[in-house]
This record gives C-alpha cells, sequence and structure tokens, in this order.
C-alpha cells in the first residue's frame, strides 16, 4: 500500500489534483488508513495506467472513464476465458475434443 505523496514520488509527471480528482471520479480507489488515503499495487497501477493515457497519449479527461471501463471490461473478459480453458483442460480427452470442435466450427463461421 502507497499513500498519496509516494504515489506523487514515484510518478514525477503526476498532479496531486489530478490523483484526488480521479479517486473522486473512481477511476481509482483508495481506502483509508488510519485517516490516510492509501493505494493498493493494482490501484497504483491504474494510476500509471491513466498517467499514460493523459499524459503521454493526451487521451482527453471526459474520456477516461469510457477508456477505462472498457479496459476493465477486457481485464474481466480475459479472466473468465482463462477460467473457462482452465475448465476445459480438466476434463477428459472427449469432452476436450468436443469443446476444440465446436470452437473450431464457431471461428470458420465467424471468417465467412
Amino acid at each position: 500500500m502507497r499513500n498519496l505523496e509516494e504515489v506523487i514520488a514515484e510518478l514525477p509527471d503526476l498532479h496531486r489534483d489530478d490523483l484526488e480528482r480521479w479517486i473522486g471520479n473512481a477511476l481509482v480507489q483508495a481506502s483509508q488508513e488510519s485517516g490516510t488515503a492509501k493505494l493498493s499495487e493494482l490501484q497504483f497501477a491504474r494510476v500509471r495506467l491513466i498517467c499514460t493515457l493523459r499524459y503521454d497519449m493526451d487521451v482527453e479527461e471526459e474520456t477516461l472513464p469510457v477508456v477505462m471501463d472498457l479496459l476493465d471490461q477486457l481485464h474481466d473478459t480475459r479472466a473468465r476465458l482463462h477460467t473457462l480453458s482452465q475448465a476445459v483442460l480438466a476434463q477428459d480427452e472427449e469432452v476436450k475434443a468436443a469443446v476444440l470442435q465446436v470452437v473450431t466450427e464457431a471461428r470458420r463461421k465467424r471468417q465467412g
């Protein structure tokens, strides 16, 4: 866990008022410990990503919630796909072959 001062010290381009606004707009979630806002490693990574989007890629402030929501959805989809893949791999060979056949047929249909 890092407090806001540590986050700002590690990210020299980050402005404190930007970070506080992102927390206020729920782009980043801070927890409170002894009255001090702290960020987990995951939330610190989100701040780094938002800094890249905002400062390096010039993504508009108003667009950040949409971009972050889409990235969150993509991350969630990847996690679900990983879980599904693990469940399929745990099955016997007959079930795995049947799943592979269905996936292959669906891919062919999409490709025309």
